[in-house]
């Protein structure tokens, strides 16, 4: 048995996987252990579980592998510095002492860190440094069910590339284009991240979540001075508008000037209709870009598969018109695209590139429904509740569904706690907060006394996969919740003439659909199928509820309140459970009501993590 370690850290989302001989054992972003959202730290606590996971001492793993090139990404730093000087020496200085200190010798930095893991450890030659871009696509490709495709992967930027395209056959993957820093679609959308007041790096959700609030009034202002986009899809930002390579921020004066408004201050300004429009017009800007490259890609090389990684894949919106559009045949997408996923992508990789190992294909994927992370056992959950003083009940699988879906259909939110975490941003049915999809409550209430987060922000629906297209314009596999599609038409509901006049927020209120609380504002959905080969449980609740309503559509959001990481043990789901109005909790076979807890228990939770 060969295992191979992969690490991302050190920028955003660090996280830890393992594989045994191509096969992907465990993974984990180190944020879910720390309780720091997108902790960028060395990833102690992950690489700690997937080792234990895997049962193996780090002196006994045989390959461990970096998700990127420290010196190429340090030339990219100090090119742009000398093509850029005397602007930006504020940034450069900054960054230079740790570089030079730490991140440039970055190999015996990480051979000191491991060895915490292990004493025995003592093999340097066993650290291998994969690039940034290669280990997105190794992500997208490898576990991907496609023998052979086109991938594509795009994010803020690598070492130099921030756009890349590859081919995928059998166990072989080359990048054949790249685009390179400062030309950038995910520093572009981060841009009008960091301009309509949200966090960059993790407020890009909220960006596209705002979009359909919105009307696309500055495409063509976008087009005409930000960005050059080609016949094939590539492009080149003009630098004038921007501040990323030299400042502090994303934009700077003349942006302001061009649009009219300085940036939005968070903590004194609400958003606007202007910002809807600035939010809905960048959405469709990296749309039209997204489908014009896949265009060019499918003319050019005839290949019918599609895989994209990268955090710009993370744009389920753009991914559903991708899917729309017919461009390709199949569509396939790391769910873990952002930095968590490289460790993954690395591990993966070394393994069938440089090690040129056979692949083998798994008709649906090798991601194990993304279920990779820690669980817990009945017995390490009951004791965690009786040392908390929480007051449960051990029900029988039967019951615990029958239960939990009878107090769905109340109208009541629930944590649900079960199996392995999901590696990756979304909560899929192991770290879930639910609810019934039919109430028209449901999105507010979740938003404003759950999740503690801007009342405009949607839900997602879970859907059994055999009645998705009874529900919505879709008719394909979306296990990861990465595609965005209609409601269908004989589910909607048509908008009076007062309704259709409202702008902006206000449209929040209008019952548009028979499942009002997963129905955006554009009658649109970002779908998460339930199969019942990956989360059995998960797929029996939702039958469950669908025998009583009729309806085999749920409210699945992540289990955790804005700012905070998803929740990991029975402990932060326990703290999450009293920190909020959640109504109950399914933890493994345990079950919890809020009333009858000790009221001496509840926790002061909103102010815990910042936001996000």
């Amino acid at each position: 048995m060969t295992y191979i370690l992969g690490i991302s850290a050190f920028y955003h989302d660090s996280a830890a996987a393992i594989i045994e001989d191509g096969k992907i054992i465990a993974a984990a972003q180190e944020e879910r252990f720390t309780r720091k959202k997108h902790d960028f730290g060395y990833p102690f606590n992950a690489i700690e579980f997937v080792l234990n996971f895997a049962d193996k001492k780090l002196s006994e793993i045989d390959n461990i592998i970096f998700f990127e090139k420290p010196f190429l990404k340090f030339e990219r730093l100090l090119e742009t510095y000398v093509a850029m000087s005397p602007k930006g020496f504020l940034q450069f200085s900054k960054a230079m002492p740790t570089w030079l200190r730490e991140k440039l010798f970055q190999k015996k930095m990480l051979f000191n860190l491991l060895k915490q893991h292990d004493k025995n450890f003592n093999n340097q030659k066993k650290i291998f440094f994969s690039e940034h871009h290669l280990s997105h696509a190794a992500s997208a490709f490898f576990p991907s069910p496609f023998e052979k495709a086109i991938v594509f992967t795009a994010d803020g930027v690598g070492e130099w590339a921030t756009t890349t395209v590859a081919i995928g056959c059998k166990n072989d993957l080359q990048i054949k284009k790249e685009i390179h820093f400062p030309h950038s679609l995910g520093l572009l959308y981060s841009a009008f991240t960091y301009y309509t007041g949200f966090k960059v790096n993790s407020g890009e959700y909220k960006l596209m979540g705002l979009a359909p609030y919105g009307e696309p009034k500055y495409t063509d202002l976008i087009k005409k001075n930000l960005i050059h986009i080609k016949e094939d899809g590539s492009f080149r930002l003009d630098q004038k508008y921007f501040n990323y390579t030299t400042g502090l921020t994303m934009t700077n004066d003349k942006f302001n000037n061009l649009f009219g408004e300085k940036p939005r201050d968070s903590k004194k300004e609400k958003i606007t209709q202007f910002h809807m429009d600035i939010a809905s017009s960048i959405q469709k800007v990296t749309e039209q870009i997204m489908i014009k490259i896949c265009k060019s890609l499918r003319d050019e090389y005839k290949i019918s598969n599609l895989c994209l990684a990268g955090g710009v894949a993370l744009n389920c919106v753009a991914n559903g018109k991708i899917l729309k559009e017919k461009i390709f045949d199949n569509i396939w997408i790391q769910p873990a695209a952002g930095d968590a996923g490289g460790s993954l992508g690395a591990a993966l990789a070394y393994w069938y590139i440089e090690l040129n190992k056979e692949r083998k294909f798994n008709k649906n994927d090798e991601m194990n429904g993304s279920y990779l992370g820690p669980s817990f056992s009945d017995e390490q959950i009951e004791k965690s509740l009786k040392s908390l003083g929480a007051k449960f009940e051990h029900l029988s699988n039967e019951d615990l569904l029958n239960k939990t879906s009878d107090d769905l259909v109340k109208g009541n939110a629930i944590g649900w706690f079960q199996g392995r975490m999901e590696f990756g941003p979304r909560a899929l049915g192991g770290r879930s907060i639910i609810g019934d999809s039919r109430s028209p409550n449901m999105q507010k209430n979740l938003n404003l006394k759950v999740k503690y987060r801007e009342s405009f922000r949607p839900f997602a629906p879970s859907v059994l996969r055999e009645d998705i297209d009874k529900w919505f314009e879709l008719n394909t596999d979306s296990p990861y919740m990465l595609l965005v599609a209609d409601i269908k038409k004989e589910k909607q509901n048509a908008m009076s003439n007062e309704e259709k006049k409202l702008f902006g927020i206000d449209k929040l209120n209008i019952k548009r659909s028979q499942i009002p609380a997963v129905t955006h504002v554009d009658y649109s959905a970002r779908i998460q199928t339930v199969h019942e080969k990956t989360n059995k449980k998960y797929y029996d609740l939702i039958k469950n509820f669908k025998r009583k309503t009729n309806c085999p559509v749920i409210v699945n959001t992540s289990f955790n309140i804005r700012g905070e990481p998803i929740v990991n043990t029975p402990e932060d789901a326990f703290n999450c459970f009293m920190g909020t109005d959640l109504d109950n909790l399914a933890i493994g076979n345990f079950y919890l009501e809020k009333n009858k807890q000790d009221k001496f228990l509840k926790r002061e939770y909103i102010n815990k993590f910042e936001d996000d």
